[in-house]
């Protein structure tokens, strides 16, 4: 079994998410398992698990337990395949309990060869499915000029967007950009002095999340959990960055990851989740000390009502 980190909020995001311990819940990024592992510790009768993961890597880490489904496919997919095992594995059309523990995992960064990480001289890949689809280096070499400063100020909330875009595409002019010692190389003059590393780590968390398109897939993510669960069922996410926080809790106040309230053809508010929780849990000192991962970690748990109690 591959290195993965340990699980953020464990107890906290389980205990949220099982209501019925023979019941259908998704684990919709697998990782190294160890969410998975303790649902189906909580499980009885016909209890099952259904997971995805998209880094081929994550399935090395699936445990020898037929109560198991894993999906080698992005989480965007989830009520397809929600269906599809209705259909073929007989398991309920519905689930119970879904839970997205989003970001990128230890195992990703501590793989140099991944790219992830600004630490290692390794090639700009950073895709999560290392199996298709664009590289970082495809990206800094590829995209226009306003495409690249657009990603860097939305995705890496960066001070100089600009700045930075007329230095990558100044360097690329010269020689194609391969490398993270090279990028990082190219950035020099725009990381302030005892910062280098946090402004690096907004500019790689920008182009990763491009690469990887993780806005557009937890968007669609979202309308497919709703979806895919029965009513009373939980939806529990874990997220790491305001901008993925921001999505998560519009979806769950309005329906609508921009946070437009969403009406049917009656008028009558048409959002299928309701918030269990007011506010985030947020991890305790405790998990912080010894779970560096847990510092920027906030749970939000939501429950799919039905239309008349919306």
């Amino acid at each position: 079994m591959s290195e993965y980190h340990i699980p953020v909020l464990l107890n906290e995001s389980i205990s949220a998410l099982i209501n019925d311990p023979s019941g259908l819940y998704i684990d919709a990024t697998f990782g190294g398992g160890g969410h998975t592992a303790e649902i189906l510790s909580r499980l009885h009768g016909k209890g099952r698990v259904l997971a995805f993961d998209r880094d081929i890597d994550a399935l090395a880490n699936r445990p020898d337990d037929p109560r198991l489904i894993l999906v080698h496919n992005n989480f965007r997919f989830v009520h397809n395949y929600v269906r599809y095992h209705a259909h073929v594995d007989g398991t309920p059309e519905l689930a119970d309990g879904i839970l997205a523990d989003l970001g990128v995992s230890s195992h990703q960064f501590d793989t140099a060869e991944r790219g992830f990480s600004f630490r290692y001289d390794a090639p700009l890949d950073m895709r999560m499915n290392t199996q298709s689809g664009l590289t970082a280096a495809d990206l800094v070499n590829t995209y226009e000029a306003e495409d690249l400063e657009r990603i860097l100020r939305l995705y890496g909330e960066v001070d100089n967007p600009r700045k930075m875009t007329r230095l990558i595409v100044t360097a690329r002019q010269l020689r194609k950009i391969e490398t993270t010692a090279q990028l990082d190389e190219i950035l020099a003059p725009c990381l302030p002095k005892y910062a280098e590393h946090k402004v690096l780590a907004k500019v790689y968390q920008a182009l990763r999340i491009e690469v990887n398109q993780e806005m557009k897939s937890l968007e669609l993510f979202l309308e497919g959990a709703a979806k895919s669960l029965r009513e009373g069922g939980r939806l529990v996410v874990i997220t790491y960055h305001s901008l993925e926080d921001r999505m998560v809790k519009n979806f769950i106040k309005t329906g609508s990851v921009e946070g437009e309230l969403q009406k049917d053809m009656y008028g009558r508010v048409d959002a299928p989740l309701k918030a269990v929780n007011r506010k985030p849990i947020v991890p305790r000192e405790e998990e912080i000390a010894f779970n560096t991962r847990a510092r920027s970690a906030k749970l939000r748990v939501a429950e799919r009502v039905s239309p008349e109690n919306r």
